[in-house]
């Protein structure tokens, strides 16, 4: 066998047809590559544009393999020599490439990996959400509204016990309400007045998806003879219906889920499986104060003071007190449970209170 040529690169070529490699020496020369055999006769020299081959991302561990046209490709013999060859003759490692070989650049590259998903879930996501909501028909909130609806009258609520008088003067002021802050129209609400199974849920109000707002019979008897702060409560969760806020939460959810229900206008396991997923569900904080803002504005046009919601909240920290203090008499603990849907995830009740003192004091 004769001496290889200078700056020559040893290899193993296989044509694409047979599996057997056969020994082959690579050359430069005016943007071609050229490949020869070192055995005579094992195969014709070929003679390939720099630019047809798909040269190998250079890594710190694993083998080179060159791939060719028409099927045919070469491996590294010496892995270093290789890096260093098609280095000199062809191109540089990019700076992804570079980076990838320290394991400092790969730290650096988990942390904005990681800052970019948080980023994404904290503002991507909700912004994403907002925008699929709107793609979806009003029809389905009204659907998702009604089997949540009877999920809780399966399992947490049973019929109201208050008199339907005091249930009507509810009804009446709400709807008074309402009409004040929105004269020129405003999204149909349905309220509906349940009373709670387990005394856990507690003083409680919730909006549904389509309008529908469950308004317990606790939280009447928390606030007696106050329907100002009864009001208030309402129309917070008005808020919620006015900008489809459960709607958003859902899609922010099943993100995925909704996209194809859009694509194909399918909405039946997603309305299905909503009362399942609106269950473990929790409003952002910023979603919490959008609907405060908006209890404010409707009790403002109805000349009730802001305050009426502040008394709420005391009256409900008073009520939780309490009840965390008789778990701990009878069972030697004593906690702090959440005590329903609507109040799960709020801001902080003292940060509430201030809130509502300050939109009166306005």
């Amino acid at each position: 066998m004769s001496e290889a040529p200078h700056d020559a690169l040893s290899a193993r070529f296989f044509d694409g047809v047979h599996s057997r490699p056969h020994a082959a020496l690579l050359q430069t020369r005016e943007r071609m590559l050229l490949i020869t055999p070192t055995e005579e006769g094992a195969f014709a020299p070929l003679s390939v544009p720099l630019s047809a081959v798909r040269w190998p991302e250079r890594t710190r561990h694993g083998g080179r393999l060159a791939q060719l046209p028409d099927g045919a490709s070469l491996q590294a013999l010496d892995v270093g020599a290789w890096d260093d060859w098609v280095g000199r003759h062809h191109r540089n490692d990019s700076w992804v490439v570079r980076a990838q070989q320290t394991w400092r650049s790969v730290a650096v590259a988990l942390v904005l990996l990681l800052g970019a998903v948080a980023a994404m879930y904290q503002w991507g996501l909700p912004w994403v959400a907002t925008g699929v909501t709107a793609a979806v028909p009003r029809s389905v909130d009204a659907l998702v509204g009604q089997q949540v609806l009877a999920s809780l009258d399966d399992s947490l609520l049973k019929p109201t016990t208050l008199p339907p008088d005091a249930q009507q003067r509810i009804r009446d002021g709400f709807a008074r309400m309402i009409h004040r802050a929105h004269p020129d129209g405003a999204p149909e609400v349905q309220l509906e007045f349940r009373s709670a199974r387990d005394p856990r849920f507690g003083p409680n109000a919730l909006a549904l998806p389509g309008g529908t707002i469950v308004l317990t019979d606790a939280l009447v008897e928390l606030m007696p003879g106050n329907d100002d702060a009864v009001l208030g409560v309402l129309g917070h969760e008005f808020g919620h219906v006015l900008r489809r806020h459960a709607m958003r939460q859902l899609v922010q959810a099943s993100a995925v889920g909704f996209a194809v229900s859009i694509a194909f206008g399918d909405y039946g396991t997603l309305i299905g499986s909503a009362p399942v997923l609106l269950a473990t569900l929790g409003y952002s904080r910023d979603l919490e104060r959008e609907a405060d803002a908006e209890s404010v504005r409707l009790m403002r046009a109805s000349g009730i003071s802001p305050r009426a919601m502040a008394t709420f909240f005391e009256a409900l920290e008073r009520w939780r007190t309490d009840r965390n203090g008789k778990k701990g008499e009878k069972d030697g603990t004593a906690g702090d449970d959440a005590i329903g849907l609507a109040f799960s995830s709020h801001p902080a009740t003292a940060e509430r209170i201030e809130f509502f003192k300050n939109a009166a004091q306005e």
